[in-house]
C-alpha cells in the first residue's frame, strides 16, 4: 500500500511540476495568437485562458508520463535511466496527451486536421522536453548535476580506476 501511495505522490508531483512549466508557455502562445489573429477577447483574457489550459494539459501530461514511466521502467531509479530513453518516454506521454486532446476536441482540433496535428506535435515535443527537465531536476535534487546515468560514471572518484591521485599521495 505504501508503494502505491508513493507512486501516486510522485505522479502528482511530476504533474504539478509540468503544469508550472507549461502554463507560461501557454501564456506566451496566447499573447502571440492574440497579436496574429483577430481575437475578439482582450489580451489578458487570452493569456489567462491559454495559461490555464496549458497548465491543465501539463498536469495531465506529467501524470500520463509518470504512469508510462512507472509501467515501462518501474524497477529502475532516476540515476539508472539515460537521457534519450527518458525523453522518449516523455514524448510518448505527450503523444498520448495530444491524442486525448484531439479526441476531446480541444481548440477545435477534431474538425481541422492541421490544428489536430499541431496540437499533437506540440504535446509530443513538450512532453519530451518536460521529461528531460524532470530528469535534470531529479538528478539535481540528489546532488548529481550530470545528466548521464550513474553506471557510466562508476569508475570516477575515490576507489575508482580513473588514474587520478588523491590528496596525500594515496590512490
Amino acid at each position: 500500500m505504501k508503494d502505491w501511495l508513493r507512486r501516486l505522490r510522485g505522479a502528482l508531483g511530476i504533474g504539478v511540476t509540468w503544469a508550472l512549466g507549461w502554463a507560461p508557455i501557454g501564456a506566451v502562445l496566447g499573447s502571440v495568437l492574440w497579436f496574429l489573429l483577430d481575437v475578439p477577447v482582450g489580451l489578458l483574457a487570452v493569456i489567462q485562458i491559454n495559461a490555464i489550459a496549458f497548465g491543465i494539459l501539463g498536469f495531465l501530461g506529467g501524470t500520463i508520463f509518470s504512469t508510462v514511466l512507472g509501467l515501462a521502467e518501474g524497477r529502475r531509479q532516476f540515476d539508472e535511466l539515460t537521457l534519450p530513453r527518458f525523453a522518449a518516454w516523455g514524448a510518448l506521454g505527450g503523444l498520448l496527451l495530444g491524442g486525448l486532446a484531439v479526441g476531446a476536441g480541444l481548440w477545435g482540433a477534431s474538425g481541422v486536421p492541421v490544428v489536430a496535428a499541431t496540437v499533437t506535435v506540440a504535446a509530443t515535443l513538450l512532453g519530451a522536453a518536460s521529461a528531460v527537465g524532470s530528469l535534470a531536476l531529479a538528478r539535481h535534487a540528489d546532488g548529481d548535476t550530470a545528466l548521464e546515468p550513474a553506471a557510466d560514471r562508476s569508475s570516477v572518484g575515490p576507489g575508482g580506476t580513473d588514474g587520478r591521485q588523491l590528496i596525500g599521495g594515496s590512490r
